[in-house]
């Protein structure tokens, strides 16, 4: 059952989030391998108004991306930030259109030193902001073909292949868990579950991820930093007391091996300013 937003986002649920953290492509995916997207199931848990999950639905090549947020308003943004992404890009990047314009002549890769004189193709990449922003007020979005459409996209394309849902995670199942995840993103949340949860709340954030993942999926984790749980209690007395928590983020890395996961790997903090934050990828042993 999905929490109806409030004016204090104890949950972490910012409205106008990413007026504070503006991008065009967001560092944090920007630092992540392709590979663990290229042809994935992906969750994005607390994806607010959805920037990171269109982008990697988009432009990462996923089969599949579902995001998941607590507060149904920022859940009903995130449909509309997936028509407005749909809206600005390439029509020639996606469906039938896309095949014919890979049929046309290819550019050849110009030779340079060092090069073994092999000439690669390269195809025509995607522009998801083809259009300027403008002319979705101009001229209102662009309506979203259905999958069958003859010259659309299909379904594992953007935007077909890109759901949200408004629910508590953590602690309800959604329909796409049923057939688990290659990924699951957890950027800047692990702090509200804690203060919400305590230290069980974490844990049992932790075990459903393991249990949706598939064996050797990828689990994306940005934790906050201990220091910033005092700010964020003081936002609301219903966040549970510091001293009530004896986990640290500092513990995470050995719950998540114990829970089934292997060592994680440190991408450095990423972000400026109060979102600098580290970066962690852990993968499902078994």
């Amino acid at each position: 059952m999905a929490s109806s937003s409030s004016s204090t986002p104890i949950h972490g649920n910012y409205h106008g989030y990413y007026i504070k953290r503006p991008f065009a492509n967001d560092p944090r995916v920007a630092v992540l391998p392709a590979s663990i997207f290229e042809g994935a199931r992906v969750l994005d848990v607390g994806c607010n108004e959805g920037w990171v999950t269109c982008e990697i639905a988009q432009s990462k090549g996923a089969k599949k991306v579902v995001g998941v947020d607590i507060d149904d308003k920022l859940v009903r943004l995130a449909w509309k930030r997936r028509r407005h992404v749909w809206t600005l890009q390439d029509p020639f990047t996606s469906g039938k259109h896309q095949e014919e314009h890979e049929t046309q002549p290819v550019r050849k890769r110009r030779k340079v030193d060092g090069d073994n004189g092999e000439a690669e193709a390269s195809k025509p990449s995607l522009q998801a902001d083809y259009f300027p922003a403008s002319f979705e007020h101009m001229f209102s979005p662009l309506p979203i073909p259905p999958v069958d459409y003859p010259d659309g996209p299909g379904r594992t394309e953007f935007p077909h292949n890109l759901t949200f849902r408004a629910a508590d995670w953590v602690n309800n199942e959604i329909l796409e868990d049923k057939e688990g995840y290659d990924a699951v993103l957890a950027f800047s949340i692990s702090k509200w579950i804690h203060l919400n949860g305590e230290d069980e709340g974490l844990m049992r954030f932790f075990r459903r991820v393991h249990s949706v993942l598939r064996v050797g999926g990828t689990f994306v984790l940005e934790p906050q930093e201990w220091e910033s749980y005092h700010k964020a209690r003081r936002m609301n007395p219903k966040l549970k007391s510091l001293e009530h928590l004896k986990l640290r983020p500092d513990d995470f890395e050995r719950i998540l091996r114990d829970i089934g996961f292997g060592p994680p790997e440190h991408l450095g903090k990423i972000g400026e300013g109060g979102f600098k934050r580290p970066i962690d990828v852990y993968t499902k042993l078994n």
